[in-house]
């Protein structure tokens, strides 16, 4: 077999993975507007991680993204009935949502006097050695302006292409390619200004038999 041939059957197996995880989501998201919990738990496993990572790029705190990214899931057994897979990717709408969540947290939390905040450096108190990278990232990711912030977050934590991520916040995919550009170089070069190397971030699986990390809503 050739290099482009092995290229070209690699290339084929992702697209059909992504093809069958596709037709998983669909089913399962059908099956959960219906009242089935199980299907819910699904999408829960397939999402959580992916929502908790995007929140926490907006509201700066481990802890806080725990309890948007549970109030997130929560609000989904509500409002799942709303969702047309017709108008927009559920992945998509499921991070409007979130987006929509973090911003209410974020409102809320500076409407309470600053007596009452909890001082806190934005880390974990009680974070594993191995987490350190993740938290430098997010330290980085932390200096971006929002716009350039949101969409790198979107492009290489979450994984949606230029014109997804275009849908999603109402720019143009021109636009979105200038802030992914930028956002990448200002993230380079904090991560090089703090002795590290620039960080590749791993795109996740196409699906995975791994446990969620974070227990279900109830």
């Amino acid at each position: 077999m050739s290099f482009s041939g092995g290229l070209d059957a690699r290339g084929g197996r992702a697209d059909e993975l992504a093809a069958r995880n596709s037709r998983l989501v669909s089913s399962a998201v059908r099956r959960a507007q219906e009242g089935d919990r199980e299907a819910l738990g699904f999408l829960y496993a397939r999402f959580a991680d992916d929502v908790f990572g995007y929140v926490r790029s907006i509201v700066h705190d481990h802890h806080e993204a725990e309890d948007v990214t549970q109030h997130v899931f929560t609000k989904l057994i509500r409002v799942l009935g709303k969702y047309q897979e017709r108008d927009v990717p559920f992945f998509a709408w499921v991070l409007r949502v979130a987006r929509n969540a973090a911003l209410d947290h974020m409102r809320n939390v500076r409407a309470v006097p600053v007596e009452e905040i909890r001082h806190t450096n934005g880390r974990p108190e009680a974070e594993p050695a191995a987490g350190s990278q993740i938290e430098d990232l997010c330290d980085a990711l932390a200096t971006l302006p929002e716009a350039q912030r949101e969409v790198v977050m979107l492009r290489h934590l979450v994984g949606l292409s230029p014109s997804e991520i275009a849908d999603m916040t109402g720019k143009s995919e021109g636009s979105i390619h200038g802030l992914h550009h930028r956002g990448r170089r200002s993230v380079a070069a904090e991560l090089r200004s703090r002795g590290l190397a620039p960080a590749t971030v791993s795109q996740r699986p196409a699906e995975s038999s791994e446990a969620p990390r974070r227990s279900p809503p109830r």
